[in-house]
């Protein structure tokens, strides 16, 4: 079904690996249709209960967006470029119902940051490193990088990494809290299974409303803690609820069906 990506399916975890280690896994435009399609897969598949997201090889997660495709775009084309990649792959990764995590294993560069940083959290291995270095091309981030890179590690630290274009190391980004954890790369896959069967484990539908009201606290239009009384209410006329309180009382452990 895809040529620049390849996808598992197992006990509710969908896995995405970017698979273009020859390019370092670099974004083009095939990647991010395909990226798209599995977005879909994610929000519409009822098997699915959690992703991860992670770059094949060794040497990288996302190592940037494909250059090539920037030479010819004028500014018109290269906000239309943009918008495109928020609207259809970041944005949606960002407010899915289902948790997405970022698996990074090698370079999370340019794209490849912003792809990981769109994700609901991110663990990373000893190899890991994240860097926004478009302003050696004469560009910024555009995929939404300079507001999540800067919701996530704080202004200071984000206008660093974007105006000098460094790269920090997996033990830099997990003192920024820019990474949950840090593992050998051996270790990597696992350890994001584990985390999301744990997730996987919880009632479906309170695990999405608290993506939401985590989201409400970075979108303008909204009242946060209005966004939260009313998901927390919304929660009192699920099954979900029903069982998880009987299965406390009960002293069981609840069985959640997402209704």
């Amino acid at each position: 079904m895809y040529s620049t990506i390849l996808t598992e399916l197992d006990n509710g975890i969908f896995s995405i690996i970017i698979n273009r280690p020859d390019k370092l896994n670099a974004l083009n435009k095939t990647v991010m249709e395909e990226l798209s399609l599995a977005i879909d897969e994610i929000y519409n598949n009822d098997e699915i209960k959690s992703a991860l997201v992670t770059g094949a090889g060794a040497k990288s997660f996302v190592a940037g967006a494909d250059i090539n495709e920037f030479i010819a775009l004028d500014a018109g084309a290269g906000a239309a470029f943009a918008q495109m990649g928020q609207d259809r792959v970041f944005t949606r990764i960002e407010h899915s119902p289902k948790p997405i995590i970022a698996a990074v294993n090698g370079f999370a560069l340019g794209g490849g940051c912003e792809l990981a940083i769109a994700c609901h959290f991110r663990i990373g291995s000893t190899a890991a490193k994240f860097g926004q270095p478009e302003v050696n091309l004469g560009l910024i981030p555009g995929y939404g990088g300079t507001q999540r890179l800067t919701q996530l590690i704080g202004k200071g630290r984000a206008l660093e990494m974007m105006m000098s274009g460094i790269m920090i190391d997996a033990a830099t980004a997990l003192s920024y809290g820019l990474v949950n954890y840090v593992v050998a790369p051996e270790e990597l896959i696992a350890k994001a299974k584990v985390v999301l069967a744990l997730i996987n484990s919880k009632a479906p539908l309170a695990v999405a409303k608290c993506i939401t009201c985590a989201n409400a606290v970075f979108d303008e239009k909204a009242d946060g803690f209005a966004v939260e009384i009313e998901a927390f209410g919304s929660c009192f006329a699920t099954d979900d609820k029903v069982e998880g309180t009987t299965a406390f009382i009960e002293k069981r452990k609840p069985v959640f069906t997402g209704k």
